[in-house]
């Protein structure tokens, strides 16, 4: 009797436990968080600068529709862009102290302004406070073959730094950084 009474004790125990640490989790975000950095090697830890951002889907729209042209876009979805440099850095022609900023860019026709934020964490560009900006860039616009569904930021390796690279549909922007 008394190994029933401890059998029954045990089973009621783990019934309630297992109920009061179940979770229920979200589905994946329809813009998933991603991160660049450069060096873009895993085994390199001395990054001189890192970028974390999210990756909308063109899902049949447009670019324009996405990111029209003369307006702030947050570069991405969701919460704004941070781009963190471990280094002073030169970008664009403009020297940018080490530290974490938002990324912002204005679409343009050729020629997309870059925007480096003092603001952290806000949402989309909606709390977009030009007063706050470190700096304002001109970045190179160009037209590829090769359609992307997903926005993407990779960094390709130059002399002297790299080229911060944005892409999605057939547009690809790059923004030059000296490190």
């Amino acid at each position: 009797m008394k190994k029933l009474f401890t059998l029954a004790t045990l089973v009621i125990a783990l019934v309630f436990t297992t109920e009061t640490t179940a979770q229920e989790f979200s589905g994946l975000d329809k813009s998933p968080a991603d991160v660049a950095s450069f060096p873009g090697s895993y085994r390199v830890s001395d990054k001189s600068v890192r970028v974390i951002y999210s990756r909308p889907q063109l899902k049949g729209r447009s670019l324009s529709e996405l990111a029209p042209a003369g307006k702030v876009w947050r570069t991405g979805a969701n919460e704004a862009v941070e781009i963190t440099f471990y280094k002073d850095a030169t970008v664009g022609g403009t020297a940018v102290k080490a530290g974490t900023y938002s990324l912002f860019t204005i679409p343009g026709e050729g020629k997309w302004t870059v925007i480096l934020n003092n603001k952290l964490n806000q949402w989309g560009a909606y709390s977009y406070d030009q007063s706050a900006d470190v700096a304002r860039v001109s970045a190179e616009a160009s037209t590829a073959g090769e359609s992307l569904e997903a926005f993407s930021i990779a960094f390709k390796e130059v002399d002297g730094g790299a080229h911060l690279v944005m892409g999605w549909g057939t547009t690809r922007v790059a923004l030059p950084i000296s490190i």
